[in-house]
């Protein structure tokens, strides 16, 4: 892929969702406490990776996408150079469940393990995949380990009970991705966290971009499930909409009927399982936090493209004399 590649003739009206990376930021002791293990975790501090997933007007993955079908622009400026594309099929799935057990979620409880329930009973191949369950609200815990068995994994989502607390939504995810995520080889799975909650963080050290960022070094996209409710913050429904976007995960209704919360449940498996890597040095990519928006289009026999919507520059820390 050149610049100025196929991107002249892509139809515009397909721009979709983004990639966010940047530089790792210490734990606040906090957070520290909560595991003393440590894993580094290293990226080129010049390429950026996105995996995206296309499908066609039907919904079925779409496998023979050619590199030069595909245009891709970072901050409105085709890249540098394309590093690796490649098609990713049949991956494994490696998921995490995360639970918010604070105050402000407690009629959705039980609703909400339902559908973590349904997922690892009718979607986790245990052969394949392997998951753990993370409850939370001012702290978070993890009540079952990388595991492939089902039932353990059920009985852990239905032990993770109410606890009338704050939220720290921000910590736990950044925790999750950290410490969960953050040993496995992720490029060689589909990763990502199925998260219940009603967006609201009055308890984090963190930001949601910290949040994010971590994700994104990991390849982690964030699918949440949210009750419509009427007397819902709409901030907190902006925050999983933003952390969705930013991870190449998407929102769900909680309140579907079973057989719609089942076609969600799908959409989720054939997008992670069916994935394209793209790996590219961008045009201009100043070592200064700032924000880069990703832009890719597709050919016109896709229908729908699911990726993540921009990254974060590496940040320089300041020279202290």
């Amino acid at each position: 892929m050149r610049s100025g590649y196929a991107c002249r003739n892509m139809p515009q009206h397909l721009a979709i969702s983004g990639l966010c990376l940047g530089g790792l930021l210490l734990l606040h002791p906090y957070l520290q406490s909560q595991n003393s293990r440590t894993y580094d975790l290293k990226v080129a501090v010049d390429e950026v990776e996105i995996t995206f997933h296309a499908g066609d007007i039907h919904g079925l993955p779409v496998s023979d996408l050619r590199q030069d079908e595909v245009c891709l622009l970072d901050n409105e400026r085709p890249p540098r150079r394309i590093v690796l594309f490649e098609l990713l099929r049949d991956l494994p799935i490696r998921a995490g469940i995360m639970l918010d057990t604070s105050a402000s979620m407690d009629q959705h409880h039980q609703a909400n393990q339902a559908i973590a329930s349904a997922y690892i009973q009718h979607f986790l191949n245990p052969r394949t995949d392997s998951a753990f369950v993370m409850s939370f609200g001012q702290r978070f815990q993890v009540r079952e380990p990388w595991s492939n068995h089902q039932d353990a994994l059920t009985a852990a989502i239905q032990k993770s009970g109410f606890l009338p607390s704050t939220t720290a939504l921000f910590d736990a995810i950044y925790a999750a991705c950290r410490y969960q995520f953050g040993k496995l080889d992720h490029a060689s799975s589909g990763n990502f966290i199925l998260l219940f909650t009603d967006g609201e963080d009055d308890a984090s050290f963190l930001s949601l971009e910290d949040a994010a960022n971590m994700c994104q070094h990991t390849n982690t996209a964030i699918y949440a499930f949210r009750q419509d409710d009427q007397h819902g913050d709409p901030e907190g429904l902006r925050t999983i909409a933003r952390l969705a976007s930013l991870t190449g995960g998407h929102v769900f209704p909680a309140d579907d009927s079973p057989q719609e919360m089942e076609e969600d449940l799908k959409i989720i498996q054939a997008n992670l399982r069916n994935q394209y890597r793209l790996v590219y040095n961008p045009a201009d990519l100043k070592r200064d936090g700032a924000f880069h928006r990703i832009v890719l289009l597709p050919p016109d026999r896709v229908a729908t493209v699911q990726t993540r919507s921009g990254y974060y520059a590496p940040k320089d820390k300041p020279v202290t004399r």
